[in-house]
């Protein structure tokens, strides 16, 4: 599939997606979400793809939805609505669930479901002059995108409903003091930074950083008992693996890994 709306590539076993509509301050559209479902379909089922970047372009991270392409408030809104947050939802669930580790590289301003894109990565690092905000209560509507998922689990239930209800703007500083992201870098360090971390990852394990990714999601659901039994079960599955022997010979041999 061409892209239109995102800028697709990969290189050195890692898959950079750039959202690319500069024009209108990089904000989803109805296309873009159907994109970024068929891109998270792409690199979750491309064995060469070991880590994905999510960036974006220009000035901008992303600021939420293009409410220019919206139908008017009311039920034609309802329905358009429901399709678009069917494919940007399926892409969220997909990029979280795949092996691969996610990174956001968040620039500028991100704002509503920009706020969640940033958010939902395995790890984020935010350019200096990088901003948060939730921004849909001031045009009365709910936060979708996955936020009301990831940002309570992050910042706490307080927080969360802070950011939601009062649309504060958070800088990178204080994203990081709060533990939406994991570091703030330099403006112009931004990219090679991320792509730096991502080189990193796509040298480890895939396979297991994957289960790994999914025993902590699944972790708010289960119960100390289960859980430990889901840790069993994926570490007991680890150990069959090719990653498991080739890591634990380069231990012994006091080499590093080679898990490609």
């Amino acid at each position: 599939m061409t892209y239109e709306t995102l800028g697709y590539e990969t290189a050195d076993g890692v898959a950079t997606i750039t959202i690319d509509r500069p024009e209108a301050a990089n904000s989803l559209s109805m296309q873009m979400c159907q994109e970024m479902m068929d891109a998270s379909i792409r690199v979750d089922d491309d064995p060469d793809v070991r880590a994905v970047v999510l960036r974006g372009s220009g000035r901008f991270f992303c600021t939420g939805a293009d409410l220019r392409g919206f139908p008017p408030a009311g039920p034609e809104m309802a329905t358009f609505v429901k399709e678009m947050t069917t494919y940007l939802h399926a892409a969220v669930s997909r990029f979280t669930r795949m092996d691969a580790p996610l990174i956001t590289a968040v620039n500028g301003t991100c704002a509503g479901a920009g706020m969640s894109l940033a958010l939902f990565g395995d790890l984020a690092v935010a350019g200096e002059s990088s901003r948060f905000t939730m921004a849909y209560s001031r045009i009365g509507l709910t936060p979708d995108g996955s936020s009301t998922y990831f940002l309570p689990r992050l910042v706490g239930l307080r927080r969360s409903l802070e950011l939601c209800l009062t649309n504060r703007m958070l800088s990178a500083q204080e994203a990081l003091d709060w533990g939406m992201i994991n570091r703030v870098v330099a403006d112009e360090d931004l990219q090679s930074e991320a792509h730096a971390l991502a080189a990193q990852l796509a040298a480890g394990p895939t396979e297991s950083i994957g289960a790994a990714k999914r025993l902590y999601h699944q972790s708010w659901n289960e119960g100390l008992e289960s859980q430990m039994e889901w840790e069993t079960r994926a570490i007991a599955d680890a150990s069959r693996r090719p990653e498991a022997k080739e890591g634990i010979q380069a231990f012994f041999e006091k080499r590093d890994p080679a898990f490609r």
